[in-house]
């Protein structure tokens, strides 16, 4: 099962104020080592604050390009791993492992990704042929 851990950003990450200390650095990256060396971790990566990015609304033919920042910081992603597990208890162990990622109260998200198996019933012979060729692309 694949999910991705999304470290929910805080006000002090929106203003850059939890690059992280020494310590925390250090932590942390003994906790990726430990994800790598189990065969869980396959990707991650820490975000830049959201008033660097920008948003594209879609409605319709239209496209309208938002910057940054964006409001409710509690709803935006400072960082995130993809990982491979068993099941759900198998990340929230995990999870429950890992060093708080800023120095005050934060929360991490795990959702489970789609696999194409959940889209079978939608899949013509030729879908399944383009995403098995994309997939192999990717590997």
């Amino acid at each position: 099962m694949r999910v991705m851990v999304l470290v929910k950003a805080t006000e002090d990450s929106e203003a850059e104020l939890t690059l992280g200390t020494p310590e925390l650095f250090e932590a942390m990256g003994k906790f990726n080592e430990e994800l790598v060396n189990a065969g869980i971790m396959q990707a991650g990566e820490g975000l830049k604050p959201s008033r660097q990015g920008k948003r594209i609304a879609f409605d319709g033919a239209n496209r309208t390009v938002i910057d940054g920042p964006f409001a409710h910081t509690r709803e935006l992603v400072a960082g995130y791993w993809l990982w491979e597990v068993k099941d759900m208890a198998e990340a929230v162990d995990w999870v429950k492992r890992c060093p708080n990622p800023m120095p005050g109260p934060s929360e991490i998200e795990i959702r489970p990704l789609y696999e194409a198996a959940d889209f079978e019933a939608l899949m013509t012979p030729e879908t399944q042929e383009q995403e098995e060729r994309l997939r192999a692309r990717l590997a």
